[in-house]
């Protein structure tokens, strides 16, 4: 485990005590670890995302065709 000593702002400081108090945390260590686990969640990159990978193996199941040039796609699209 790694540690770390941060400063935060008074404003920060009451977040994390809001934070800890919703989820019945113990610890702010545990209520830090919290905002950064939902912070993954919504800014990681699709691709690494469970969701994401579900998703692609749908697509990957699919049918396709092939085409051995640009006009005979644009044929078949037409």
């Amino acid at each position: 485990m790694v540690q770390a000593m941060i400063q935060l702002n008074e404003h920060e400081d009451r977040i994390l005590t809001i934070v800890k108090g919703k989820y019945g945390l113990k610890t702010k260590s545990e209520a830090v670890n919290l905002v950064i686990e939902k912070f993954e969640q919504e800014l990681l990159e699709p691709e690494l995302r469970p969701e994401y990978l579900k998703k692609l193996s749908k697509i990957r199941a699919g049918k396709y065709s092939s085409f051995k040039s640009v006009e005979e796609l644009k044929k078949a699209t037409s």
